[in-house]
Formats: C-alpha cells, structure tokens, sequence
C-alpha cells in the first residue's frame, strides 16, 4: 500500500465522523459530505510530495568517522590538507545514530507545493532570483523557509523531519565518513561524467548562465545514493556556526553551539571553483540570507544561491506508524 493511500486513510477516517454526526442531528433527513476546511485546496499535489518525498529518502546506518579536512589521513592527498581553512580543523571522531536523508534538494516543483497548500506565496518569481528559478533546480530559501518546510513535512507523515545536522552532512556526502573528496559517484569531479557541463548549466534556468543552480539528479549520486550534496549551491544545516567549533565539539550526535549569529551551510555557490565543493568545506551565513557589505548596508539576497534538503531522526528505516497500517488493512 502506497504513502499516499496512508494520507486519504486519515481524511477519510475524519470526514467518516463528520457524516456520523450529521445523520444523528438530523434523523431521517438527507446530508452531505462536508468539505474538509482544513484540507488544502492543493491536496492531491500534496499527497503526491509527500509519496515522492518518502520514496526518496535514503537511510544511513549509524556509525563513527573522522570529521573535518581528512587530507592527513587520506592516502591520495599524500598526507597534505585538502584546504588551507582553520574551521574544519582538528580532525575528530564522531558517532552518529542512524538516521534517514533527503536524495534531492528540495526543488522549486516542492516548495511551490508547500507555499500553496499553506497560503504563502510563490517565492523569488520576480526580479534577479526569478531568472534562476525553473521547476527541477533547488529552491533558493533562507534558513527559516528551509526549517519551516522541513517542519510541514513533520506534520504532513508525523515522521520528525528536520534539517540536518551539520555532522549528519558531512557524514552522508561522504557515504558514511569515507575519504570522498567530492559527493559524487566516486569522490572526484569531472564535468560530463558526474558533474554538469557548462551547456547543461546554462540551460538549466532562463537566466542562460554559468553560474546557475542545475537540474536535480542530472548526474549519478554518490555511493550512498545521495544526489550533489554541496555541488548545487549552498545547503543549510541546522547548526549554528562557530569557527572553533570541532576544538570541543562532542564526539556523540553533535549539534552544534548552543547559540550564534550565523547557521552553518556546505558546499558552494554556483559558478565556484572545484576547490569550494570540496565536502570538508564549512560556510556561514545569517539565517535570514542576508548580507553586510564592505559600507555597513545589508543586503537581502540573493537567495538563489541557498538551497535545502530534509532529514529524519529515525533510527530505523522510514516505515509506516503501526496504526495507520492497520487501518490501510481494514480498507482493503
């Protein structure tokens, strides 16, 4: 039985007590079906996300590894750092429990779902951002927008969706903590291979550019089946940024600072050199995606640049909750 049956299981068991009342009040008196008014007007596309949604997601079996720049001990990086960065050092253990990852970015055909079925606005559909939207690249969000849907998916399938950990990233990009230089298939990056060409980039959105976001899953995953972690733009992690952080950062689960001003992103900006999409590569930005330039001014976006995939803090495989399997059987 499909996710989707499991969603019209739960309407229909509430418009099913809907109907049982209203025969009771009125007797022997003809009634009607009432609409669902909590029921979003998109519900069918809705049930279709969160089918695909499930479908996708890619569990990741527990375990420890060496976070940080592993160049050292890395036998093709000949003992040398693959970055000259301080933040993503000292190498340290770190033990994950099992969980489960989105195998795509969150695209703009998902999030466009999302803001209908919760009255928002289609996002970045005007002025610079709207040149880089098309319905299968990332949806540009800031680091509320990326929680947020994340927290939608949770009440969706009452599985506890959330975005990743800054250590769940790094952990996945690299197929469970192996010496992956690169998210892809195997740990390198060649264009026309596992990495798009200039071509495919342009063509991508209408902005026609190289530095554009490109198509989700143009190219294989990784060996984990995890699709351009940190190959298609920036992803937002839940962490607060700290550039000390790995100096004390707990070896179980960690979850970064307590507080901060800034929200740990991975991977790079489109149009960045091979060197920025190496997965050991820690970023930062202000939540709400804006800037402080070199004169004091802020500047909001652009937020085309920041992308977004979910996960869930499950330590078993994604499976239906006993309950609802149990009522997909009754209506069999």
């Amino acid at each position: 039985m499909e996710w989707r049956t499991t969603v019209m299981s739960r309407s229909s068991a509430g418009i099913v007590s809907v109907v049982a009342l209203a025969l009771t009040a009125c007797d022997d008196s003809e009634s009607s079906q009432a609409p669902d008014v909590n029921e979003p007007a998109n519900q069918q596309a809705v049930e279709a996300l969160i089918q695909k949604t499930m479908d996708n997601m890619v569990f990741v079996e527990g375990g420890s590894f060496e976070m940080g720049d592993f160049g050292p001990i890395d036998p093709k990086a000949e003992g040398l750092p693959y970055t000259t960065d301080t933040d993503n050092k000292p190498l340290h253990t770190v033990t994950l429990d099992s969980y489960s990852i989105a195998a795509y970015q969150v695209s703009y055909a998902d999030y466009d779902v999302y803001s209908e079925a919760t009255g928002r606005e289609k996002i970045n559909t005007e002025g610079f951002d709207g040149k880089y939207r098309a319905p299968d690249v990332p949806a540009g969000v800031d680091w509320y927008q990326a929680r947020d849907y994340c927290q939608w998916l949770a009440k969706q399938t009452g599985f506890p969706f959330a975005l990743p950990t800054e250590a769940q990233w790094e952990y996945a990009a690299r197929s469970r903590g192996g010496f992956y230089p690169f998210a892809t298939n195997d740990g390198l990056l060649e264009q026309g291979r596992n990495f798009p060409t200039l071509d495919e980039v342009r063509e991508s959105t209408p902005a026609n550019r190289i530095s554009s976001p490109h198509t989700i899953g143009l190219y294989p995953p990784n060996p984990l089946g995890v699709y351009q972690m940190g190959l298609n733009g920036f992803e937002w992690v839940s962490d607060w940024y700290d550039d000390n952080y790995y100096q004390n950062s707990p070896e179980h689960n960690p979850k970064g600072p307590p507080s901060g001003e800034e929200r740990v992103e991975r991977g790079a900006s489109y149009g960045e050199r091979a060197r920025a999409k190496l997965v050991v590569n820690r970023r930062s930005s202000l939540p709400d995606a804006s800037a402080v330039l070199p004169n004091g001014e802020i500047m909001n976006g652009p937020y085309m640049n920041h992308t977004s995939r979910c996960a869930v803090n499950l330590d078993s495989p994604l499976q239906k909750p006993q309950q609802t399997q149990e009522i997909d059987q009754k209506n069999l």
